[in-house]
């Protein structure tokens, strides 16, 4: 597995492909943003790790040009601060996970090996799966409603197909971290309840629909309005 991190703290770097190289991932490690873009289009990555704050392209930049072309690698970002604006913009510029410094290696270690997994688990899958006026390619991973397709991130895509294949099923929040990220001590659940508003505002109001329901204190369902 080929993972490609982007940090300009030289320590930081050099500790995290290190605890990475021991776990047997071939690690590609740069510190500025301009070459990290040039380098995400040139080559392919499993996973790709990379701070937002860097010299160059910010991490932010990087990540939404990189979305453009790849929607499936998984991208962790990494930051010093724990601000909610900085994690909201970061998923909605495509990143899948967000780790904020200090963290323990062990659980960067955990999540990268969870996101990869999931990925490999998804790209297996060829069906396409419909409800009501909602097409889903889990080959190309297409969605369209009423004919116009619709740009998901990666964990929108994967939230949104949990939804639909247990429609009208109640799914608890822990479920869903569970299906994206894996068994990962303490995720939280509040990441859901970002990335269930991203899908509303993507998937729902636009078409003026009310798919995506949530039973307060239980968790989300997918309701088939039209009944197919």
């Amino acid at each position: 597995m080929k993972i490609l991190l982007i940090e300009d703290d030289q320590t930081l770097n050099q500790n995290i492909s290190e605890a990475l190289k021991a776990e047997g991932f071939n690690i590609v490690s740069l510190f500025e943003g301009t070459l990290a873009e040039r380098t995400l289009k040139k080559e392919n990555f499993d996973c790709v790790i990379m701070d937002i704050n860097l010299p160059g392209k910010n991490g932010f930049e990087i990540c939404k040009d990189f979305r453009q072309h790849n929607k499936n690698t998984p991208v962790i970002m990494l930051t010093a601060f724990s601000e909610l604006d900085d994690k909201v913009k970061g998923y909605h510029c495509g990143a899948d996970d967000y780790l904020t410094k200090p963290f323990y290696m062990r659980e960067l270690l955990l999540r990268v090996n969870a996101l990869i997994k999931r990925n490999v688990k998804n790209e297996v899958k060829k069906e396409t799966i419909s409800a009501g006026d909602i097409m889903i390619s889990l080959a190309t991973k297409k969605v369209t409603r009423q004919g116009k397709e619709i740009e998901l991130t990666p964990r929108e895509f994967q939230i949104l197909v949990k939804l639909i294949e247990n429609k009208g099923e109640l799914i608890s929040k822990k479920e869903l971290i569970k299906e994206i990220w894996g068994n990962i001590v303490d995720a939280n659940t509040n990441t859901i309840e970002v990335y269930i508003n991203f899908l509303r505002n993507k998937v729902d109001k636009p078409f003026g629909k009310s798919s995506i329901k949530t039973k307060v204190g239980y968790g989300y369902y997918f309701e088939d309005i039209d009944g197919n």
